[in-house]
């Protein structure tokens, strides 16, 4: 009897886990649905400018809607972005190669941009394709909207 209790608890346990890793897939295929998304690591509030511990940077999947990109964390069964980053408001200060503990913390190609949302500092990790796209779409804001791409 004990083995067989035991051998139930197990079987649930793994059909839980495919259960999570398959929502998981899904929600993924969900967000680049509608096309248009990049990796983009984030590192939010950035209160030092020359912070390279590689602590804060949290791996997450962009994606552009309109006027605004959508963040979102990778490791998350939310359906929602965490971030929305509104084109007019972002503001490009500087833009650099990992240093340091960040080489461990992004991924291998990344390119680091530091920016100002809204009076936030924060920085965006993405690939240098991901990189050249995104500075294209910040640069396509319609006639009136004021872009500063370092």
């Amino acid at each position: 009897m004990e083995m067989v209790l035991t051998l139930l608890v197990s079987g649930l346990i793994v059909a839980l886990l495919v259960i999570g890793l398959f929502v998981f897939g899904l929600r993924r295929r969900l967000i680049q649905r509608s096309g248009g998304t990049f990796d983009c690591s984030l590192r939010w509030n950035v209160t030092e400018e020359r912070d390279h511990s590689g602590k804060g940077w949290v791996y997450g999947v962009s994606r552009y809607s309109g006027d605004r990109i959508e963040w979102f964390r990778v490791f998350s069964y939310a359906i929602r972005p965490r971030r929305e980053l509104e084109r007019a408001a972002i503001e490009v200060l500087a833009r650099r190669l990992p240093e340091g503990e960040e080489e461990l913390a992004l991924l291998s190609d990344s390119i680091i941009l530091g920016c100002l949302h809204r009076g936030t500092r924060l920085e965006l990790a993405m690939s240098e394709d991901a990189l050249t796209g995104f500075l294209a779409w910040l640069e396509a804001a319609p006639p009136g909207q004021r872009v500063n791409v370092a």
